[in-house]
């Protein structure tokens, strides 16, 4: 069965021309409202949660909202979009060009749709390094070789790659021809300090092997899902802070969110847009070391857009009262 499309601008209640500064502010709306650590309903806002994960993961990044654009031209019938041979995720061939086993995941955080034409899911290694070969003792009738690896992704929450988790997943194997399908379902260890691009490896979850060979490793691709507050980087992690004017000018004590709980943060005098304030110890975890990166508080100065007469009036006094000058050579 062909995977079912995924509307991915209703998802985040936007229209096909939405900008990419309307995607991310409808991104961080919703992600807000269903984040499972402050939602009621936690089941119910995961799975939301992770459908809005999914849309931006898509849409946000224009070769990947190009692709999906370029695929809307197939649903104009209501039907699936049925890819070529070969092109569903986790289907392939063998090395000897037979069908291979086709595979699909459930709790990965990630749709069938998703998997097919946006992600890993399935792919595959068919080298066999020599010492994964052997013949039968009948002198080589029967060579066995071990199965092939498949690569799939995992969606990871920053909360997740915090603390780390056991995460259920089922995975459904499907021989074209015979026909036999089955389902095996197992826990994944996702370890603490799990960053972007990470592979966790499940031994012996892979494609079967031949000939009596053992099977492959399965190995998941840690996909860090996008978060209303922070933009990871490494272990690091950057928020951005919206200051008033004076504040910037002046300088200011803020309180900032942290994965840990709030951070008190003190924005010095004569902050500048885009400067970066450095809070060590509050990213992401570095290993086994007990380590953590560090956050960077990214400031972004705020222009008011609308003034009382008051407000405006104070203004005037500043620029008159005021010695400095923007374009000046010394800015001082």
């Amino acid at each position: 069965m062909p995977a079912a499309f995924k509307d991915y601008y209703t998802t985040l209640g936007l229209s096909k021309s939405a900008t990419e500064v309307e995607i991310k502010k409808s991104f961080r709306k919703l992600a807000r409202k269903y984040h499972p650590d402050v939602a009621k309903d936690k089941k119910t806002a995961e799975e939301k949660f992770k459908e809005i994960n999914e849309a931006n993961e898509v849409l946000s990044d224009p070769v990947k909202r190009k692709k999906y654009d370029e695929l809307g031209a197939n649903w104009q019938d209501g039907g699936g979009y049925r890819p070529p041979p070969g092109g569903r995720a986790g289907a392939g061939h063998r090395a000897d060009g037979t069908p291979a086993q086709e595979f699909h995941f459930e709790g990965t955080g990630f749709s069938d749709f998703f998997e097919q034409f946006f992600g890993g899911a399935g792919r595959r290694n068919y080298g066999f390094p020599s010492g994964e070969q052997e013949f039968t003792a009948d002198g080589g009738a029967g060579r066995a070789r071990r199965g092939a690896d498949i690569e799939g992704d995992i969606l990871v929450t920053l909360e997740e790659a915090m603390l780390g988790t056991m995460r259920p997943i089922s995975m459904q194997t499907a021989d074209p021809r015979s026909g036999k399908a089955e389902t095996h379902s197992f826990t994944v260890r996702i370890p603490a300090g799990a960053t972007d691009g990470r592979r966790i490896r499940v031994p012996g979850k892979g494609a079967e092997g031949t000939g009596g060979g053992v099977a492959g490793d399965l190995y998941l691709r840690v996909r860090l899902a996008a978060h209303p507050d922070f933009r990871p980087r490494g272990a690091d992690l950057y928020y951005d802070l919206d200051l008033a004017p004076w504040e910037a000018v002046l300088g200011e004590q803020v309180i900032v969110p942290g994965l840990s709980g709030a951070i008190k943060v003190r924005i010095p005098p004569g902050t500048a847009s885009g400067q970066q304030l450095r809070v060590r110890a509050q990213g992401l975890p570095i290993g086994k070391s007990g380590d953590r990166g560090d956050l960077y508080v990214v400031s972004n100065i705020q222009i008011p857009t609308e003034m009382t007469d008051a407000e405006r009036e104070l203004w005037e006094k500043l620029k008159v009262a005021s010695s400095f000058d923007p374009r000046s050579d010394s800015k001082t």
